[in-house]
């Protein structure tokens, strides 16, 4: 008579003994040891990896930013906006940086101006109007003269343009682009100032 038992198949205690390999077994994949599935678990979780994401990109836009912000002071024209940007614009900065304006010292001047209103706190009523009175007419008579500047040298600076680039090939707005930066403070021009006073573009 055949005896009914049978030698014991390695493969199935081992199926039986760990569910993982059971489950992976007839893939086509070797199973996973003890330390590969240990390390899968400690993998860092999702939120985790996009928080990271997000610092780097927050990361990069700062130095993207920067970057536009330097190239934009120093003049470079990619990083000019729309306004600044083409051989005319510069050339109207540079004149316009090479000379020295009175309309620079036009906000300066309102500020001090406004500094007379608080005067009555420190001198007679009387004395402190009298001295407002002639510092808001010196000012007006001040931005008369700027404007007349203004319209002097932004005039000059459209026929070297046109002498320059033709007559019929001046841009619009050139006159009233160097009227605007004559009026700025030297050190808060944006472009900032390539040139030296005196350094007139050719």
């Amino acid at each position: 008579m055949a005896s009914s038992s049978r030698t014991p198949d390695p493969s199935e205690s081992t199926d039986a003994a760990d569910p993982a390999a059971s489950l992976e077994h007839g893939k086509g994949r070797p199973t996973p040891t003890r330390k590969e599935r240990e390390a899968a678990n400690k993998r860092p979780l999702v939120p985790t990896d996009r928080r990271q994401a997000s610092r780097d990109a927050r990361a990069k836009d700062r130095e993207a930013r920067e970057r536009q912000r330097i190239g934009m002071a120093n003049g470079e024209e990619r990083f000019l906006p729309v306004r600044d940007r083409g051989p005319q614009k510069r050339y109207v900065r540079d004149y316009v940086d090479a000379r020295l304006s009175l309309g620079e010292v036009v906000l300066p001047l309102l500020l001090v101006v406004l500094l007379t209103y608080f005067l009555p706190a420190i001198l007679p009523p009387a004395l402190a109007s009298q001295v407002t009175a002639v510092a808001l007419l010196v000012v007006w008579a001040y931005i008369g003269i700027v404007v007349i500047e203004g319209i002097t040298v932004s005039w000059i600076i459209k026929r070297k343009l046109a002498d320059k680039f033709g007559a019929g090939k001046v841009e619009r707005g050139v006159r009233f682009y160097a009227f605007m930066r004559m009026v700025q403070f030297r050190l808060l021009r944006m472009p900032k100032p390539q040139v030296k006073r005196g350094q007139f573009p050719s």
